[in-house]
C-alpha cells in the first residue's frame, strides 16, 4: 500500500484529536478545581522541593506542561510566587508531563481506548447536569475518552514499517553518524513539539511511529530529547507579554531543559543501556533495540529517568539558574511608570486563574490612586512654581493611567467573560468591573481637584491657615481610608470586622466634610473678597467627601461578595 497525502492527513487529524482531547480535559480540571489550584502552587511552594512535587503533581492532574508553565509564568508576572519558587514547579513540570508518556503506551498495550464510549457517555450526563462544579468533572471526562480515542487512531493512521521499507532505509541513513545524529534528531524532535505546540503529542508521534518500526530506539530517544527543548517555546511565548520576572521565569525553564538535554546527548548511549536493562529486568519487556515490541515502555522510563536524574542534578543549582536568567534579561526601568496593564498579560486557559492577575493589577491600581492622594496633598502645600508645574502634570498622568487601566481590566474580564465559569469566579469577576469603575471614578475626582488647585495658583488665590488646614486634615484622613482599602481588597480575614472600619473611617470624613462646609458658609458672610478661594474651598472639600464614598463602596464590593 502507498504512503499518500491521505495518509498524512490522517496522522494530522490524529494528532489535532488528540491535542483537542487533551484541551478539554485540562480545561474542564482547571475550571473544576481553578481557584484551589491557584491556591495549592502559592501554598505549596515554601521551598523548591515542594515547588517541585506541586509541579508535579499539577501537570500529572492537567495532563499538560505547557498549562502548568503558562500558569506558572502568569502568577510570576502576576506577583503571587517567586522566580525561586517556580523554578521548581517548572522542574516539577518536566517529571509530571511523562505520565502522559505512560498513558500513551499503556493504550499502544492494552487497548485502553475500549473503555471511551462507556466514559464519554457518563462524562456526557455530569456536563448537562445543571450547577455547581460536576458539569466541569464531565467536562474533564469527555477529554480523557477523546485522549485515548485519538491515540487509537493515531495507532491505526501511521503504517506498518514493512510495507514502506524505504522509510526505514532513510531513518537508517541519517543515523549514522553518532553525535550528530542525536543532534539531528534532537532538532526534530523539537520542531515537530513547536509545530504541534504539545510535547505530548509529539510524544504520541514518536511512540506511535516506533511501535510500527519507523525508528529505533536511540534515534526515537533523541527526538524525545528534543520535545523537552520544543516545550519550552510555549511558555517563552506566553512571557513575551509579561514583565522581565515573567520572561525570566521562562528562561529558567529553557535553560533547565537546554542544560538537561546537552549533558543527555553526551551520556545518551550509556544511559540507554540502563534504560534498556530496567525494561527488561524490571518491567519484564523485551530488548528496546531489537524488539519494537519493547520500545514503547522503554521509551516512556526513559523520558521519566532523564528529566528526574536532570531534576536531581539540577535543582541544588536553582540560584545560579535565576542568576542566568536575571543577568540574560535586565529589569526594563520603564515598567513601573506604565500606563498600561502590568501584571496581565500572559495567556491563562480559565477565568478561575486569571483571578490573581485581576486582583494585583487592581491593587496597583489602588495604590496608583493613593499616590494622587499625596501628590495632590504636596502640590496644595507647596509655593515653588516649577515643583507645582511637576506635581500638577504627574497628576494629570496618572488620571490618564487610571483611565486606560479601568479600560483595559474590564476588556480583559469582559474576554474572559464569554469562557465558561463558576457562578463564584463569575461574580468575583462583575465585582472586580465594579471596583475598576470606582476607581476610575476617584482618578478623575482627584484630577478635578488638581485643576481647581491650578485655578488657584493661576489667579494667585490665597487659602486661610484654617481652610489649609481643613484640606490637610481630610486629605490625611482620605490617606488612612484609602489604605484600608488596599487591606479590604487584599481580603483580609473577619470581613466583618474590615467593613466595621471601612464604615467607620468614611463617617469621620462626613463628619469633617460638614463641620468645614459649616466654616466655609461661615466666612462666605463676614468676607466678600475672599470669594473665589471659599468657592475653591467648597469645590475641594465636596470632591474629597465624594472620593470618600468611593471608597467605602469598593470595601463594601469586596467584603460583601
Amino acid at each position: 500500500m502507498e504512503f499518500g497525502f491521505f495518509n498524512i492527513i490522517e496522522i494530522i487529524g490524529a494528532l489535532a484529536f488528540f491535542i483537542y482531547g487533551m484541551k478539554i480535559m485540562s480545561d474542564g480540571i482547571q475550571r473544576a478545581a481553578g481557584i484551589h489550584l491557584r491556591a495549592v502552587l502559592r501554598s505549596m511552594t515554601k521551598n523548591k522541593y515542594l515547588g517541585v512535587l506541586t509541579g508535579f503533581t499539577t501537570t500529572a492532574a492537567l495532563q499538560s506542561s505547557s498549562a502548568t508553565t503558562v500558569m506558572t509564568v502568569s502568577f510570576v508576572n502576576a506577583g503571587l510566587i517567586t522566580l525561586k519558587q517556580s523554578a521548581g514547579i517548572m522542574m516539577g513540570a518536566n517529571i509530571g508531563t511523562t505520565i502522559t508518556a505512560w498513558i500513551i503506551s499503556s493504550e499502544f498495550e492494552i487497548s485502553l481506548h475500549q473503555l471511551s464510549l462507556p466514559l464519554i457517555a457518563i462524562g456526557v450526563i455530569l456536563f448537562f447536569r445543571s450547577g455547581g462544579k460536576v458539569r466541569y468533572w464531565g467536562e474533564f471526562l469527555i477529554g480523557f475518552s477523546i485522549l485515548f480515542l485519538s491515540i487509537s487512531f493515531l495507532q491505526q493512521s501511521v503504517p506498518d514499517i514493512n510495507q514502506h521499507p524505504e522509510m526505514l532505509e532513510w531513518v537508517k541513513q541519517y543515523s549514522e553518524y553518532g553525535i550528530l545524529s542525536s543532534l539531528l534528531f534532537v532538532f526534530i524532535g523539537a520542531l515537530v513539539t513547536i509545530i504541534l505546540q504539545s510535547s505530548s503529542a509529539a510524544m504520541a508521534l514518536t511512540l506511535a511511529m516506533c511501535i510500527k518500526g519507523w525508528m529505533p530506539f536511540e534515534t526515537a530517544a533523541a527526538m524525545v530529547l528534543g520535545e523537552n527543548i520544543g516545550t519550552t517555546i510555549t511558555a517563552e511565548i506566553a512571557s513575551l507579554v509579561g514583565n522581565s520576572d515573567a520572561r525570566r521565569s521562562a528562561r529558567i525553564h529553557s535553560l533547565f531543559n537546554l542544560i538537561g538535554v546537552t549533558w543527555m546527548i553526551l551520556a545518551l548511549p550509556y544511559f540507554l543501556q540502563i534504560v534498556a536493562w530496567f525494561t527488561m529486568n524490571i518491567l519484564g519487556e523485551s530488548d528496546p533495540f531489537t524488539d519494537v515490541n519493547g520500545v514503547n515502555y522503554a521509551l516512556s522510563t526513559f523520558h521519566t529517568m532523564f528529566n528526574l536524574a536532570n531534576v536531581l542534578l539540577l535543582l541544588p543549582f536553582v540560584g545560579g539558574l535565576i542568576y542566568v536568567a536575571t543577568k540574560t534579561i535586565r529589569s526594563n526601568p520603564d515598567e513601573d511608570e506604565s500606563v498600561g496593564l502590568k501584571y496581565i498579560g500572559t495567556r491563562i486557559r480559565t477565568p478561575e486563574l486569571s483571578i490573581g492577575e485581576i486582583r494585583n493589577e487592581i491593587l496597583r491600581f489602588v495604590e496608583i490612586v493613593g499616590d494622587m492622594n499625596q501628590l495632590t496633598e504636596n502640590l496644595l502645600n507647596t509655593v515653588e512654581k516649577k515643583k507645582q508645574k511637576q506635581l500638577l502634570k504627574r497628576i494629570k498622568k496618572h488620571e490618564k493611567v487610571t483611565d486606560r487601566l479601568e479600560d483595559e481590566i474590564v476588556d480583559f474580564i469582559t474576554k474572559l467573560s464569554r469562557e465558561e465559569m463558576t457562578a463564584d469566579t463569575s461574580q468575583m469577576l462583575r465585582i472586580n468591573v465594579n471596583v475598576c469603575s470606582a476607581l476610575e471614578q476617584m482618578g478623575d475626582l482627584y484630577y478635578v481637584i488638581s485643576k481647581e488647585i491650578q485655578t488657584k495658583i493661576d489667579g494667585k488665590i490665597w487659602f486661610t491657615p484654617e481652610q489649609r488646614a481643613g484640606i490637610n486634615e481630610m486629605i490625611a484622613k482620605m490617606d488612612i481610608a484609602l489604605k484600608q482599602m488596599y487591606l479590604n481588597v487584599e481580603k483580609l480575614d473577619n470581613p466583618k470586622k474590615q467593613l466595621k472600619i471601612a464604615e467607620s473611617h468614611e463617617k469621620e470624613i462626613d463628619i469633617l466634610e460638614r463641620r468645614l462646609r459649616s466654616e466655609n458658609i461661615k466666612m462666605m458672610g463676614q468676607s466678600e473678597t475672599n470669594i473665589q478661594s471659599i468657592m475653591i474651598y467648597n469645590n475641594m472639600v465636596f470632591s474629597l467627601e465624594k472620593i470618600s464614598d468611593l471608597i467605602l463602596s469598593v470595601s463594601v464590593y469586596v467584603l460583601k461578595k
